[in-house]
């Protein structure tokens, strides 16, 4: 099961991090990255392999205008 952590904003950039379990294969985490990549415009920022086979992998992604400002989103 993959674990998703809460949104963290820094200046115009807005960071998530994921945590993947060591059962999960190197195309599964491909194709998970891939769709957050796709639908939800994220990109990798940064992937770490731990001993036991965990993965811990930061996405990040450009805030838009309505982001900023409050009142604007829908």
């Amino acid at each position: 099961m993959t674990s998703v952590g809460e949104a963290v904003v820094e200046g115009d950039w807005e960071y998530r991090r994921l945590r993947l379990p060591p059962g999960v294969s190197r195309k599964a985490a491909m194709v998970q990255l891939s769709i957050h990549a796709e639908f939800a415009g994220w990109e990798l920022r940064n992937v770490r392999l731990y001993a036991d086979g965990t993965r811990r992998i930061w996405l990040r992604r450009k805030r838009t205008a309505a982001d900023r400002l409050p009142g604007l989103s829908t």
